[in-house]
């Protein structure tokens, strides 16, 4: 590993200078892009970054030392745990990139809707327990086929995510990428896949009891999923032996695409109940999924 490029993938991109930048970029994108599809304006694009501002100059709800050090513990930890996985992307070469690097990825990512269980029980509101508990039906339900994804990958070019960009079959990559497009609007919490937060209804999901700077330091978090999973995807979908800097180009382009495809999707689907959620993606989810792993385990 190159001690400066792994630096500079770290800070620079695509650590944490691109992923804040993108994350606002996003969610601007994909609040304009369903806004126009639904007949509004929308946003202007520095919107989603002013709101993070204007709620971090607020005064927090005064709250006991502990539940106030664990509530702002929470998205903090999320937050860098998300940095951390959209930093270990192998877009450029001689990066962070090492053997068992996928396993890491995972567990980086899902790190972030576990806190956000957490955090909802730790509000001790009845609301803010409610939202904890579908978030956790829901992450229940979309891992399945997330995680087989990741094992039918791993299958055919073991842990590394350079191997497998490098050298993955495009017949494995192609349903487990299909699988995984399937449960970013769960993760990301869109339409119709978005009962565990439901913001038309009286509760917010699990931070409708966090105020002020705890509740920017959470949507800075929900932003920051938007580059790591688009990332994700557009990182398997990368063409082996192109030269890094069409490789970046081709990174971000596709990164922008999926948030079209799932900004449309938000914006033509109600709402699904939670039952009917878990048994899409046991049944639809977990197919793609588990034909990905047939076709690994075949040598396809």
């Amino acid at each position: 590993m190159n001690v400066t490029r792994a630096a500079v993938q770290l800070i620079l991109f695509p650590g944490l200078g691109y992923a804040v930048a993108m994350a606002f970029l996003m969610v601007w994108l994909e609040r304009k892009l369903v806004a126009r599809l639904q007949g509004r304006l929308g946003p202007p694009f520095y919107q989603p970054f002013f709101d993070v501002v204007k709620l971090a100059a607020k005064q927090p709800i005064p709250r006991p030392p502990l539940q106030g050090f664990v509530m702002t513990a929470l998205p903090l930890m999320a937050i860098a745990a998300t940095i951390g996985a959209v930093a270990i992307l192998p877009v450029t070469p001689g990066g962070i990139s090492f053997t068992g690097d996928l396993v890491l990825l995972v567990a980086l990512i899902e790190i972030g809707p576990l806190l956000g269980v957490l955090a909802g029980y730790v509000s001790r509101s009845l609301w803010g327990g409610l939202g904890a508990s579908r978030e956790a039906v829901l992450t229940a339900a979309y891992n399945l086929p997330f995680l087989t994804a990741l094992v039918a990958l791993a299958e055919v070019s073991g842990l590394s995510l350079t191997g497998i960009v490098q050298h993955g079959s495009i017949w494995v990559r192609l349903p487990a990428i299909a699988a995984i497009l399937v449960c970013l609007p769960a993760k990301l919490h869109l339409n119709p896949f978005s009962i565990a937060n439901a913001e038309q209804e009286i509760y917010a999901g699990v931070t409708t009891e966090y105020d002020g700077p705890r509740l920017a330091l959470w949507e800075l978090a929900h932003a920051l999923e938007w580059p790591a999973l688009t990332g994700l995807v557009a990182t398997l979908a990368l063409p082996p032996g192109v030269w890094w800097p069409w490789q970046v180009i081709v990174f971000v382009l596709v990164s922008l695409l999926v948030v079209v495809l799932l900004s449309v999707l938000a914006a033509s689907t109600a709402r699904l109940k939670l039952a009917q959620t878990a048994r899409w993606f046991w049944l639809w989810g977990f197919g793609l999924s588990l034909s990905a792993l047939g076709l690994a385990f075949a040598g396809v």
